[in-house]
């Protein structure tokens, strides 16, 4: 990937570097590399106070650096605020980070050399996986990223004059793992509309609700609502209306794709923002809030509030698939009722996944703390609110697997039987790897394989419609 000037690394290709590319970055752009680094060393030329480069930082910030602390100030840095300890990002969280960082340190403001910015464009060349971990604290970054500076200095870069304030400063880790959460979030939504549809089919939902002009001025909506009646299809409706769960499961996608939008917008922001603190701008060195995720702790909260709802409409759409007079099946989706419970107990498994998310709605911005006696007494927390998000993620997708089990189990109990209680049409699950039966077994190997192929991107198939009338098999079975 050829980056030419600082805006080549934009979104999109953010993500793509997140997914294994790597950037080349060309002479034209470490020529100007090469004279705003000599700006910057020439400004520093003298006996102004710049914080970070020959003062300490934080509530140390008033105390001098004579010349020979200055010699290795940049790099221990790093050392002292490597706090962090495990979880630890995975590769793909890593890379998107290190990208963001690149980014930002190609921005004269900067005033970084150019050997650090090939330097980490010759980590991503190289796979390099560094440990950063994911709990950030602190005002912005500075425990992930010293980790990664620790990570560079054993790559055997030696950070100069402010390099190393440079590369501590900013919040590139958040804006690349919004990135990764804006699309995973899409997936997510995706998967939603083809489960949700199939569950409006196998109750057969009333398609009103899905009527394209209820979406009058809404883009999302629109677009939701032609891609759950295509899921949904044309059979007849068994009542005037469904449960509400199934008519408001549109207008949450929608606020999820808008949250998703928000995210992306936050992060073009964040991608042209002046991050360093300080700033080489118009010839001088200025103290700015650019350490501070506000935005993007705000917008990715937002998103993470609206998959938590998504959880939420989805254990109760789940719930309704268990009442006869919604779905014309058995009770609790169950082959013998009395005798097998059905998916009385994936209900609740589902139930204990969307309870346990609610306490990672809560806005990360909410609870700042004091920090270096004082100095730092807000943060955003920025990774904070990124944990809540993987959280709440893995939480969906615990829900939708309950919910795909159960549609595949209410689909069975669909087809026509013979007196054994085997099927007489054909239409077997629309997962072949997926065992038969309707039979009470232990399901959590079932919701786990979900769940695992969820996480992959599944892109679930469409369910053939199965035709007939609801049958509750022989109670002989």
């Amino acid at each position: 990937m050829r980056i030419t000037r600082p805006a080549d690394l934009d979104r999109a290709a953010v993500a793509d570097i997140a997914g294994g590319a790597f950037p080349e970055l060309s002479a034209d752009l470490l020529k100007d590399l090469e004279a705003s680094r000599a700006a910057t060393l020439n400004d520093l030329d003298g006996d102004e106070p710049v914080y970070g480069v020959n003062t300490g930082m934080g509530a140390l910030s008033g105390v001098r650096l004579d010349a020979e602390a200055q010699k290795q100030h940049q790099n221990t840095l790093m050392a002292g605020r490597a706090a962090g300890s495990a979880p630890w990002l995975r590769p793909v969280e890593a890379r998107a980070l290190i990208a963001v960082r690149l980014r930002n340190l190609l921005d004269p403001a900067a005033g970084v050399s150019p050997q650090l910015c090939t330097h980490l464009a010759a980590m991503l060349e190289a796979g390099a996986e560094p440990r950063i971990p994911l709990r950030g604290g602190a005002a912005g970054e500075i425990i992930p990223l010293a980790h990664l500076g620790l990570a560079v200095l054993d790559g055997g870069y030696s950070f100069g004059p402010k390099e190393g304030v440079a590369f501590l400063e900013g919040v590139p880790g958040l804006t690349g793992l919004s990135v990764l959460a804006a699309a995973a979030a899409r997936t997510l939504v995706a998967q939603v509309v083809a489960v949700a549809g199939d569950e409006m089919a196998l109750i057969g939902a009333s398609r009103d609700p899905l009527h394209p002009a209820t979406a009058r001025g809404d883009a999302e909506l629109t677009a939701i609502l032609a891609a759950l009646s295509d899921r949904r299809g044309d059979a007849p409706a068994r009542a005037l209306q469904a449960p509400v769960s199934f008519r408001v499961t549109a207008p949450a996608l929608a606020v999820t794709l808008r949250a998703a939008a928000a995210v992306d917008a936050a992060v073009d922001r964040a991608l042209t923002a002046v991050t360093d603190s300080p700033a080489h701008l118009d010839g001088r060195f200025v103290g700015t809030a650019g350490f501070a995720g506000t935005d993007l702790t705000a917008a990715l909260s937002a998103l993470t509030a609206a998959l938590v709802h998504l959880a939420e409409v989805g254990a109760a759409r789940l719930h309704r698939l268990l009442d006869p007079q919604v779905t014309g099946l058995p009770r609790q989706l169950s082959d013998a009722p009395g005798r097998h419970a059905g998916m009385v107990s994936v209900h609740k498994r589902a139930v204990g996944s969307a309870h346990r998310l609610r306490r990672f709605a809560l806005p990360a911005l909410i609870g700042p703390m004091e920090t270096s006696t004082g100095q730092e007494d807000v943060q955003s927390f920025g990774f904070e609110a990124y944990e809540c998000f993987t959280e709440v993620v893995a939480g969906l997708r615990d829900v939708l697997a309950c919910e795909i089990l159960a549609v595949e189990q209410g689909r069975r109990l669909r087809l026509p039987r013979d007196e054994a209680g085997e099927p007489t049409a054909p239409g077997g699950p629309s997962d072949p790897g997926g065992p038969g039966g309707t039979h009470d077994r232990p399901y959590g190997p079932e919701i786990d394989r979900y769940v695992t192929r969820l996480a992959d991107g599944w892109s679930i198939p469409a369910r053939p419609a199965t035709g007939g009338t609801a049958t509750a098999p022989p109670t002989g079975r």
